[in-house]
């Protein structure tokens, strides 16, 4: 009687594993995207979204800019809330912040306008200083994630 379990087993195994991975390739989870004005809503030649939320949460990919001054600062803010609004978003539901640059002490100088577009609920954040980024002109970039309220799911 035991030698037949073990003879079962295996096949009881190898069947709960392939269910999970059909599940779990089809596990009925929805991407919505948006990419700037961009019909397809994607970048098809790097090969990313610039949001894509699933449920109620949103991940935002990097915004970069050419200057840390307080310019290019707030211009990243800027494409950042545009991204964050493209699904309803605000500042406020940001609860994860990614900052990569080439010049941390100028950021750590100009935080201030960074600051302001969180109005003093800021998120989570790391900030890490970076030889170069995907653009080779760029000296910052920031990513986020949000998360919207349950009430606010299509």
């Amino acid at each position: 009687m035991k030698s037949d379990y073990f003879k079962i087993l295996p096949l009881s195994l190898v069947l709960f594993l392939f269910n999970t991975m059909v599940f779990a390739q089809n596990n009925g989870f929805v991407k919505e995207k948006w990419h700037w004005d961009n019909p397809a809503k994607q970048d098809s030649s790097a090969g990313y979204v610039q949001v894509v939320k699933v449920d109620n949460v949103l991940y935002i990919s990097g915004v970069v800019t050419n200057e840390v001054t307080p310019k290019g600062i707030t211009d990243v803010y800027r494409a950042l809330e545009q991204s964050l609004n493209s699904f309803g978003a605000t500042f406020q539901h940001v609860v994860k912040e990614n900052l990569y640059t080439t010049d941390m002490e100028a950021m750590k100088k100009y935080n201030s306008y960074r600051k302001s577009f969180y109005k003093n609920d800021f998120p989570a954040a790391t900030w890490v200083q970076i030889s170069g980024l995907y653009m080779p002109e760029a000296k910052l970039e920031v990513e986020l994630v949000a998360h919207l309220p349950k009430d606010q799911l299509n």
